[in-house]
């Protein structure tokens, strides 16, 4: 049994992770129903039979949770999936992790970058007036 090392985790997100935010749009009429204005989100999606490695993940921050995704397309694998949603979860495991432990790749570097100042913005309350939801939300449309 092997434990995970920081630099592993790294790697795992550089290559399958996702910092991403849901950010209401309100000048566009709402299809789906969503309590939240702006729900950011940490996933990490593997194949079903790599699902230990999302347990190990989940157990090593303490936090999030691992459910089944099934994938019906042509020539795609069922899959699992570790999530963190949790507000304080992220702005108490996982960006202080991902702020000692740099991503390498640019383009997950820059989508954590942007996803930290969401973070930001929500614990300031913008997110609960219009114009701080409406930068948010421009901020969003900057990520990957």
């Amino acid at each position: 049994m092997f434990m995970l090392k920081p630099d592993y985790i790294v790697g795992l997100v550089d290559g399958e992770g996702s910092f991403t935010a849901y950010v209401r749009d309100f000048n566009q009429p709402k299809n789906v129903k969503r309590r939240a204005r702006i729900e950011p989100k940490f996933f990490l999606k593997l194949i079903e039979r790599d699902k230990v490695i999302l347990e190990k993940l989940k157990k090593y921050f303490g936090c999030g949770q691992v459910y089944f995704q099934k994938d019906s397309r042509a020539n795609h694998q069922n899959c699992y999936r570790f999530e963190v949603s949790n507000r304080l979860n992220l702005e108490k495991v996982i960006v202080p992790f991902f702020k000692k432990n740099q991503l390498l790749l640019p383009s997950k570097a820059k989508d954590f970058k942007i996803f930290c100042q969401l973070m930001d913005g929500i614990k300031a309350g913008e997110h609960l007036n219009q114009k701080g939801l409406d930068r948010l939300y421009r901020l969003k449309q900057k990520m990957h």
